[in-house]
């Protein structure tokens, strides 16, 4: 019954005044949370939908008595009989199956939503088969996870972020709650900034974004954390690593009305540095800490408020400190107007900062940067009937940019106070959707949305920036804005549509476009963003990104769901490209507009995946062949060349197989191209030194060696005693298990024996196979 294939929703319904509609939610029945993506359905009538991230479905029928079935993986499925006389409201909690399968799921959805929905370019991941993944010293990595999935990469080991369809790491709008999050990385990209014990799922849009969001170029990453449990007592569940230790604690404050969910992580690097004599003012450790409250006020409110915080610091004696991370809050009311119409009003408030600096002496300084902003939203969704679904909703945002300041720390220091002036910006969007079934066969989403974005002034000068094409460029016309004044505004439609047309009762041909604004830019000309890199907004000089991207795709699932494929081929433009002249100058520098260059982008290529569901083993292959490219005047002499994390071929083996009750073995194998780099391809002699250079205006003119790497892993669950809550297990990776040396970076020296012979050096981040241990417990 868990596999049974969804009825097509396209019966002929009486008409409206002959009909009701039934809406509700569907919760778990042990803890209380949101079942989402679950089906509800009359098998009688061909009629059915899912819910949607909070739980709630609603369900036109004809009046009368109909059977209606609630059904999830995982739970049993519930029949439950209607007399639907008027608009009615019916809440169901599930039930957990009594005997689980051995199988695992990659996505927690129906089996066949692949085929039948007409979103494409999109992949979940519960974190259940992230936990089972083969983890790098025990910590188990969202960020890392995204990476085996097709179109997404990174451009290296130990790199902050991932790439996606040829779009920077900027490109990626990263959501937590709402909360945008503009560093997902601890310990300089070795590990993500989400704690897995707080994560319930995580949803990446590549393409076929829903017109409800906007501000990013390349894709959409949502990730939500646990709800709570609000039926059940208090339980804790946490691990003990190589590298850090988690705790998380989830209890009802009010029984089946109010939740709590309390989460932390901390690494515990420091503490082993305080043993050693020489190191005992030393500090390298991160941390993050989570917490979200769930209240329901009745049946149709309910309110949600989700805080984060982490943070990274590097304290070296009195020599050098450094520390960088994230904070930011969430507060969502969702309300039912009526059994038809649903609403969520949500303010956000995010901030990302970094400081570092040397605390005492004749050099003791204090360098910070900043990025935050606030937002407040509304979304309303209204079930037009049984065969459209209208979505829309208003944000506005407003940003404030500090890009450095640098402050002497004492009167003998030899620096001087020095500010990169505030930057800020307001931006603004309304949208519109719908979610139409045309006939049994096809079903389409399309939506518009409409962005205006305003640089501000903030009562500081400002230029524009004028001078010769590839060459840095002189400030010109100066003037003063007044504070808050609008000095200028960008205005963009950004049209979505995507399209399934069924093929038969296991396959589906999808297509999609959409078109995507981007107004604030990460400044960075190294080849993996770093947290000091600085956030911009589109201002006089540096105007808005745009993309263009076209999808076609085939779905098939073989075997009763037991096996799905899919193939897509897609098509991307960006305009407003941003990159920079020879040796620019990203830091400190007041004139940096005057250090960018603008051009266009284009990427393209095709995706390859196959995932098994059922049975002992599982997991899922994925390939994609794909190309990045720019254009940029005065770079290259004008013409294309390879985007800095370009990767031709990109394969990603994840496979999972449940030796008995107790043991799970897990396997991830990747390989890639080397990312595109700038290389030496001449030389000339000074003074009997060798100095390499690059001739020609090249860019990205080699690669370096190709990527690849084994890990290995295993959960071993602890015996279970009846009747002691108490459970847990070990968990045991092994990380680059045959020591591949993958390059981070390549640089060129004098060889020491010859000094007219120039040598390449390759730094690797990890030279060798890293075993490691961790225990986690729940109770």
């Amino acid at each position: 019954m868990l596999l049974t294939a969804a009825p097509s929703w396209s019966q002929t319904l009486p008409e409206a005044s002959q009909r009701a509609t039934l809406s509700g939610y569907l919760r778990d029945g042990a803890t209380g949370e949101a079942l989402v993506g679950a089906s509800v359905f009359v098998k009688a009538l061909g009629l059915g939908t899912n819910t949607d991230e909070n739980g709630y479905y609603q369900l036109q029928l004809p009046k009368g008595t109909h059977t209606i079935t609630y059904l999830i993986i995982g739970y049993e499925p519930q029949e439950v009989k209607i007399n639907l006389g008027a608009d009615a409201t019916r809440s169901v909690k599930l039930s957990a199956t009594r005997v689980q399968t051995q199988e695992v799921v990659v996505q927690g959805q129906r089996a066949e939503d692949n085929v039948r929905k007409p979103e494409m370019s999109v992949n979940k991941l519960d974190m259940k088969t992230v936990k089972l993944m083969p983890a790098l010293l025990g910590e188990v990595d969202v960020v890392r996870s995204i990476q085996l999935l097709p179109g997404v990469t990174t451009v290296g080991e130990g790199a902050s972020g991932f790439n996606v369809r040829g779009g920077g790491v900027d490109q990626n709008l990263i959501l937590m709650d709402e909360m945008p999050v503009y560093n997902v990385s601890h310990l300089f990209g070795l590990f993500s900034a989400f704690n897995p014990d707080a994560v319930q799922d995580m949803k990446l849009y590549k393409g076929g974004i829903p017109a409800q969001y906007g501000g990013r170029l390349s894709s959409l990453l949502d990730v939500r954390l646990r709800d709570g449990h609000t039926a059940e007592r208090a339980s804790v569940n946490g691990g003990i690593g190589l590298i850090s230790s988690r705790l998380a604690v989830e209890a009802p404050l009010i029984k089946d009305r109010t939740s709590v969910v309390l989460a932390g992580r901390r690494s515990y690097g420091d503490l082993f540095l305080k043993l050693v004599p020489d190191q005992k003012d030393n500090q390298a450790y991160f941390y993050d800490l989570s917490v979200k409250v769930n209240h329901k006020f009745s049946s149709r409110d309910q309110l949600q408020l989700t805080g984060y915080r982490g943070r990274d610091v590097f304290n070296f004696s009195n020599v050098f400190k450094n520390n960088w991370g994230n904070t930011g809050g969430t507060a969502r009311w969702t309300h039912q107007f009526s059994p038809r119409l649903f609403g969520n009003f949500t303010g956000v408030a995010a901030q990302y900062d970094y400081a570092l600096g040397v605390p005492n002496g004749t050099q003791a300084f204090e360098w910070t940067s900043s990025v935050r902003n606030y937002t407040g939203k509304a979304d309303l969704n209204f079930q037009l009937n049984a065969n459209n679904t209208i979505s829309g909703g208003v944000s506005g945002t407003r940003y404030r940019f500090n890009p450095a300041t640098v402050k002497p720390l004492s009167a003998e220091s030899i620096f001087v106070e020095l500010k990169v002036d505030d930057q800020q910006a307001g931006e603004y969007a309304a949208y519109i959707d719908n979610e139409q079934t045309l006939s049994p066969r096809l079903q389409v989403q399309y939506g518009l949305r409409l962005s205006v974005f305003d640089f501000l002034g903030t009562g500081k000068t400002i230029y524009d920036y004028q001078g010769e094409t590839g060459q840095r460029k002189d400030p010109l016309n100066p003037r003063t804005p007044k504070d808050g004044e609008v000095v200028k505004r960008y205005a963009n439609l950004e049209p979505r549509a995507s399209m399934r047309f069924t093929l038969d009762e296991n396959s589906s041909l999808k297509a999609s476009y959409n078109r995507t604004a981007q107004y604030i830019h990460l400044i960075s000309n190294t080849t993996a963003a770093s947290p000091l890199d600085v956030w911009s907004p589109s201002t006089n000089n540096i105007r808005p990104e745009r993309a263009d991207q076209v999808a076609l795709g085939y779905f098939r699932n073989f075997l009763d769901n037991g096996y799905e494929a899919s193939v897509e081929v897609f098509g991307k433009t960006m305009d407003n490209q941003i990159d920079y002249v020879n040796g620019a100058n990203t830091l400190l520098n007041k004139n940096l507009e005057g250090e960018l260059l603008y051009g266009q982008g284009r990427a393209y290529g095709a995706e390859f995946f196959v995932k098994k569901n059922q049975g002992p083993l599982t997991g899922w292959v994925s390939y994609t062949l794909s190309r990045s490219e720019r254009q940029i005047d005065g770079i290259n002499r004008g013409e294309w060349y390879a985007n800095k994390y370009d990767k031709t071929h990109n394969l990603s083996v994840v496979s999972m197989y449940q030796v008995g009750k107790r043991l799970t073995v897990s396997g991830n194998f990747s390989y890639s191209t080397g990312v595109a780099t700038t290389f030496p391809n001449a030389r000339f002699s000074y003074e009997g030194l060798v100095v390499p250079v690059v001739s020609g205006d090249a860019r990205n003119n080699y690669r370096v060696p190709a990527y690849h790497r084994l890990d290995l892993g295993a959960t071993l669950k602890n015996r279970t005693v009846e009747g002691r809550r108490w459970q847990s297990e070990w968990v045991f990776s092994v990380y680059n298990v045959y020591s591949r040396r993958n390059a981070y970076g390549i640089y060129f020296r004098q060889n020491e024996d010859d000094p007219r012979k120039t040598e390449a050096v390759r730094l690797s981040v990890f030279g060798s196979m890293l075993p490691s241990v961790s225990y986690n417990f729940n109770f």
